[in-house]
């Protein structure tokens, strides 16, 4: 599962948990503070690091900028595989939990509260750590927080597992930002040294990263997959019949119940090891071979003080624009919380088994991964409209026919089948959605996604809480639901700039 990675040069990032918004403008790095209340930040000047001396006065060397585009490559290069690793972990335990740690919902009420925390730290916290920590050690900082939650794991508790979910979840929030800015800092330095175009550049660098970042989901459902088959199925055999699918309640009737059955806790703790080393070695990387950044250009760092940002955040949901937004975005969070938590339990483990559940969520990935690339590039052709439409049209076929579905072990190619049709229209409303956000909010994007974070981790919050107590079947009705407002709110804000285009083409 993932929060896909919300910003605004790039509309087709994906993201697992955590967004960022690098749509800042120098002005509200070192200009802020205008606001009330708000105290203006620091402007002193720092040291400028040689690399980035690149005045007319003294220009460097060709040899000196294939050096510093070297170094800008290493430092993406590492990057990318500091996410790889780290999240080659985390998106596949955030899988497992609803199996792995199903005893009274501990596994989803983990879930929750990873998000719930995560939109309290997306409007407060990436300003202040960022500022006096530096996007170097504030990534690796949250990366320390993501293997404190995969060790949790070893003793799945209440009181231990509840606080490491967040921790993950004030981190998330300041890791997405100061990756963004990082990478978007590198991507305009390697643009003046190379005579590129920066919008070029920027698209590249982030392009590169999110195929680093979508390929996560390969080798770390691969690896649940790869260790939890070696379970030994022979004592599965018991008197308690499960209930599974559409029709899997929390509450227990007669001999069926919920289904949880979660693998041999060994097996469990050789695939949590691993998953700490990968996270262990995310850090070692950050640390040693990342660079820092250094002078003018470590100061964008900073984005509004979170007062600004948090009074920038409510005063935008004064735009109807945005309220008609939200339940799309709401959906957004929904359903990807669906897919990894009740499709995956219910659905997969319930039937197949709980070692099916990587081999699965690797065929969401991909195909998430893929589509993502495509829906990006086909959509200057077809439009937005259509694309949502058709996004919407997959995803109420899938909710129709996991409603009627009776899930069974002889149909192994559904589940895949489910599994790739759900990632083809996720990529839609991925794309589709941080798109609107930078069109129709470009004069205030920070606080539009700000507003988009915060709606779509609710979404997670609440679909992962709910899931403690209600149907299967009631989960996928409410989709529909919220599916059905969120289509014909965008609907309405689409047709409206239209006629505001058209008025304007008048004038």
């Amino acid at each position: 599962m993932e929060t896909k990675g919300t910003q605004t040069l790039d509309e087709n990032s994906g993201d697992s948990l955590g967004s960022e918004n690098v749509g800042y403008t120098l002005d509200d790095v070192i200009g802020g503070g205008g606001d009330k209340g708000c105290p203006a930040l620091d402007t002193k000047k720092e040291d400028v690091d040689d690399a980035d001396n690149n005045s007319s006065e003294n220009p460097p060397t060709k040899t000196e900028r294939t050096s510093r585009k070297r170094r800008i490559v290493k430092n993406l290069l590492s990057l990318n595989l500091t996410f790889l690793f780290l999240f080659t972990a985390f998106q596949a335990l955030s899988n497992l939990q609803s199996s792995i740690n199903c005893d009274e919902g501990l596994g989803l009420a983990s879930l929750s509260t990873i998000y719930a925390c995560l939109i309290v730290s997306s409007l407060f916290l990436p300003p202040i750590v960022i500022r006096y920590v530096g996007t170097k050690w504030t990534m690796a900082v949250s990366m320390v927080c993501y293997v404190l939650y995969t060790a949790a794991n070893y003793y799945p508790q209440w009181y231990t597992l509840i606080p490491a979910s967040a921790l993950v979840g004030f981190a998330g929030a300041p890791l997405w930002t100061s990756k963004g800015t990082y990478l978007t800092t590198s991507s305009i330095r390697y643009a003046g040294l190379s005579g590129e175009n920066s919008d070029v550049v920027v698209n590249r660098f982030f392009g590169l990263f999110f195929m680093f970042f979508q390929s996560s989901q390969i080798w770390g459902n691969l690896m649940s997959s790869i260790v939890l088959s070696s379970s030994d199925d022979n004592e599965t055999e018991s008197v308690v019949t499960y209930t599974c699918g559409a029709s899997d309640c929390q509450e227990t009737t007669g001999n069926e119940t919920t289904y949880c059955n979660p693998p041999p806790r060994d097996l469990t703790n050789i695939l949590l090891t691993v998953y700490l080393i990968c996270g262990v070695i995310a850090i070692i990387i950050i640390s040693v071979f990342l660079d820092q950044l250094r002078g003018a250009e470590e100061r964008k760092k900073n984005t509004k003080p979170p007062c600004q940002l948090f009074l920038a955040t409510v005063q935008l949901l004064k735009d109807y624009r945005m309220v008609l937004m939200i339940p799309l975005t709401i959906f957004s969070g929904l359903e990807q919380a669906f897919i990894a938590g009740d499709f995956t339990k219910s659905y997969v483990s319930c039937v197949i088994g709980v070692d099916m559940v990587g081999y699965v969520m690797i065929c969401y990935g991909v195909s998430d991964a893929i589509f993502s690339f495509l829906v990006g590039r086909i959509a200057k052709y077809t439009g937005r409209v259509l694309l949502m439409a058709t996004g919407a049209a997959i995803h109420l076929a899938l909710i129709i026919s996991l409603l009627l579905w009776e899930p069974l072990e002889s149909q192994m190619p559904v589940y895949f089948t489910v599994a790739a049709a759900w990632g083809l229209a996720d990529a839609i409303w991925q794309t589709e959605i941080n798109s609107v956000y930078g069109v129709v909010f470009s004069a205030n994007q920070e606080a539009a996604y700000s507003n988009y974070r915060l709606w779509e981790s609710l979404g997670f919050t609440v679909s992962f809480a709910y899931s403690l107590f209600l149907c299967v079947s009631t989960k996928l009705y409410i989709l529909t639901g919220v599916l059905g407002v969120g289509l014909l709110s965008y609907f309405v804000v689409e047709y409206k700039r239209w006629k505001e285009q058209r008025e304007d083409q008048k004038k």
